[in-house]
């Protein structure tokens, strides 16, 4: 049994090389940079889905950035600080839980479950051009492990438009969890690549969070499901 001597000496490391260790990234409004104008109220009462209706996503600045943080987040436990880890396990176990696409992979699986076509615009230009029948924004945020916060945290929303890019509705999932430093004198390896691994667990419900939310929006009229009333960074007209 590997004991408290490891993860002692590791933290030592991980102090050390502290500077390469991924931030997570400052969030924005989920639609900053995406429209140019306010966007109004769309006069739809449900979200239009189904085998004939096609949906076009554009990925939000948040989004983009959370994807660049796991990108270094991952990169960094497999050269960086992660390389420098005593125990194999411990650094599989950051690897194997800051997928950069799990968010966008999963939420895009579940929008093919529920729509004709689902296709991904590298920005609101090209969207426009291609005139889906219903758009969406995708907004993901992510807070990871790292040797100095051992609080995880995970954020999904999409925002649905009308043809005319007026607001419909929105389907969301959160969750969060605080875990006890994982560089504690007490703890033993396998003690830490179990909180590791917490990380991952938290990102897989926010988005089974999200997957029901998202059934609920489309299953019932828009003015029965949260809106975006009490968001932040949307003009609604």
């Amino acid at each position: 049994m590997k004991l408290a001597l490891v993860s002692t000496l590791t933290l030592t490391t991980v102090l050390l090389s502290g500077c390469s260790v991924p931030t997570t990234p400052s969030a924005g409004p989920s639609l900053e940079g995406v429209f140019s104008e306010p966007v109004g109220r769309s006069n739809a009462t449900r979200i239009p889905n189904g085998s004939n209706v096609a949906l076009g996503l554009v990925y939000s600045h948040n989004t983009q950035a959370n994807r660049a943080y796991l990108q270094d987040y991952q990169a960094n436990a497999g050269t960086g600080f992660g390389q420098s880890l005593l125990v194999q396990e411990i650094h599989d176990a950051y690897v194997a839980t800051s997928k950069p696409d799990l968010a966008v992979d999963w939420v895009k699986a579940s929008l093919q479950r529920q729509f004709g076509s689902v296709t991904v615009y590298p920005d609101m230009q090209s969207l426009r051009a291609a005139k889906p029948d219903v758009v969406a924004i995708v907004d993901s945020r992510s807070q990871l492990i790292t040797s100095r916060s051992s609080d995880v945290e995970a954020k999904v929303s999409v925002d649905f438009y009308d043809r005319h890019l007026s607001y419909i509705g929105t389907a969301q999932g959160h969750d969060a969890k605080a875990l006890s430093p994982v560089w504690a004198d007490y703890k033993r390896s396998e003690d830490i690549v179990a909180d590791i691994n917490e990380q991952q667990k938290v990102q897989v419900r926010a988005l089974q969070e999200f997957d029901q939310s998202l059934n609920n929006l489309l299953s019932k009229p828009t003015d029965k499901v949260s809106m975006l009333d009490n968001r932040n960074g949307q003009n609604l007209y």
